[in-house]
Formats: C-alpha cells, sequence, structure tokens
C-alpha cells in the first residue's frame, strides 16, 4: 500500500529505535496496531474485496482502505461534541444556575441507535476555531464573531455580544445573549442562521487526551526510494492533545468504543484509558484532507 511498509525487518527497525511505540502503536500496519487506531474487521474485508486479486505487483492507494473504514464507521459509531481547543462562550442573558437538558440522536444513519441527553448552562465551551475577533464579511464566514448569530446545534440560536482578551491578546471569554424562541425543534422565531457550531456544558465537561494520529510515512511509493526509509518518516504523524474537553456522555466510555467527534473525525478509546483518564486515538479525519494537504 502507499505510504507503508510492511517488511518485518523494518517495523523491528522502527520499534527497536523506538521511532513508534511499539509493535501495536496505532501507526503501524500490524493487525493489533490498525486494531488500536480503529480500523474495523468488516471495514478491512471489504477493502480486501474492493482492490481484487492481481497478478503483477502494484500499489494500492491506502485512501481506499481509509474510505472503507470512514463507510463503516459512519454507520456505526455514535455522534459526540468534542472541543479540541476550548474557549468559554458565557450566556449572559441565561439564568444562574440554570441547566436544561438538550435530547440528540446517536447516529442518525442507525435508527436503532437511540439518543443522549447533553445538558445545556449558562457557562459553555466551544471551539476557539469557531471564534474570530473581526470576521471577514458574512458570505465568507459562517461561524461567531461580534454581532453575529449562530445556532448551537441541538440547542439556541446565540448572538455574540463581546468577548475578553488576556494580557497576551488571546480571547479567554465570548459573551452571547440567546433568543429563547429559537430552541432546536421548537424554533418559532422565523430566524436563518448559517452557522452551526458544537459545544458541551463547562460544569459537566469530560476532560480527555487525544491522540492525533496521521500516516506514518511521507512518501508516497517506498519501495522506490534509494537512502534509509526512515529518512521519509512524517514528523508530525502523532500530535498529543491534552485541552480537549467533550460531552459528558462518554464519562463511561470503555476502550474500544468508537465515536464521531462531529466535524473533527472518528476515535477510538485506547487501552490506556482508566478511570481518571480517557484517552482517545483518531483513526481518521472526517474526510481526505492527505491528498490535498500533501499536493
Amino acid at each position: 500500500m502507499s505510504y507503508t511498509i510492511v517488511s518485518k525487518r523494518s517495523l523491528r527497525e522502527l520499534v527497536e529505535g523506538h521511532y513508534v511505540a511499539g509493535w501495536d502503536d496505532p501507526r503501524m500496519p500490524t493487525i493489533s496496531g490498525i486494531r488500536r487506531r480503529g480500523f474495523t474487521a468488516k471495514s478491512i474485508r471489504k477493502f480486501t474485496d474492493t482492490i481484487g486479486v492481481a497478478r503483477r505487483d502494484g500499489i494500492t492507494d491506502v485512501a481506499l482502505l481509509e474510505h472503507s473504514v470512514r463507510e463503516d464507521l459512519n454507520k456505526t459509531a455514535h455522534r459526540i461534541f468534542g472541543i479540541m481547543d476550548p474557549v468559554k462562550l458565557i450566556i449572559t442573558n441565561w439564568p444562574e444556575g440554570h441547566q436544561e437538558i438538550m435530547t440528540a440522536e446517536n447516529n442518525p444513519e442507525d435508527e436503532n441507535s437511540g439518543t443522549r441527553e447533553m445538558p445545556f448552562t449558562r457557562e459553555l465551551f466551544i471551539d476557539r476555531s469557531d471564534f474570530m475577533e473581526d470576521p471577514p464579511s458574512p458570505r465568507k464566514w459562517f461561524r461567531l464573531g461580534p454581532d453575529r448569530e449562530v445556532r448551537l446545534k441541538k440547542g439556541y440560536i446565540i448572538k455574540c455580544t463581546g468577548f475578553k482578551n488576556s494580557e497576551k491578546g488571546e480571547v479567554i471569554e465570548i459573551y452571547a445573549e440567546y433568543d429563547p424562541n429559537t430552541k432546536s425543534g421548537q424554533d418559532t422565531s422565523g430566524k436563518k442562521v448559517k452557522g452551526t457550531l458544537g459545544w458541551v456544558s463547562a460544569p459537566h465537561a469530560v476532560s480527555a487526551e487525544i491522540r492525533m494520529y496521521d500516516r506514518l510515512f511521507l512518501t508516497e511509493n517506498l519501495n522506490k526510494i534509494d537512502d534509509d526509509f526512515k529518512n521519509h518518516l512524517n514528523p508530525d504523524s502523532l500530535t498529543i492533545n491534552t485541552q480537549a474537553l467533550l460531552e459528558p456522555s462518554v464519562r463511561d466510555a470503555q476502550v474500544g468504543d468508537q465515536f464521531q467527534f462531529e466535524r473533527i473525525g472518528y476515535f477510538r478509546v485506547d487501552e490506556d484509558s482508566h478511570s481518571e483518564k480517557l484517552i482517545f486515538n483518531r483513526t481518521l479525519t472526517l474526510r481526505d484532507g492527505w491528498t490535498k494537504k500533501n499536493d
């Protein structure tokens, strides 16, 4: 496969040289590695059926395997809100101490997947990338900014009324007002907004470590290189996020459980998780951005 080495001797070099964490590192093309990454048996079987068997050697695009995994997880993984780079949002006209429970489908692709409850409170977290202090025209920016309106998914439409910066100039709080006539599923306001944001309740948010895995190599065809294959390792094949906040429905998630973090990607609870700390491995992003990124 493209961007992949399957030689046992080469893989042993990666393990013994500590370029990866072990034979079950989620970047490794081993059974234990791809299982820990979150690739499902069903998606691998579909991939092998798709590529078939050829008489001549060739390179199969690993994107085909990733496509099979995405298709399978889209049908089975429960959706949740995950905030990777949180910034606090305070709804100033929401009553102090008041809590409202919102209901969301676990998976809109599976009518039998049930629903989950999400507490909606005065203080929430949204992703920092969903806010701009000085956004471009409304035709180019559909998310939150001063005097801009967006919908908090499964919640209400809010309008930004201000924000607060730290001494370093970083936004640390965003202020907004909600319209009580715009509750999702019961909206009587007639308002139309294009932006919809994920969120988590600040008092109920669950901290997690997110291991963001990507392809281990930068070079597509490693059979044609003349130098040491380790020169082609991707330095960004793993980044670790310790700031992420997730909705409370995942608090009791077990090793092996798989989720789609809405607008972000597919994730699996890792074996390193324990009662005091949830650890997720990113299986894949929602869409293949690799080709575009490396053009």
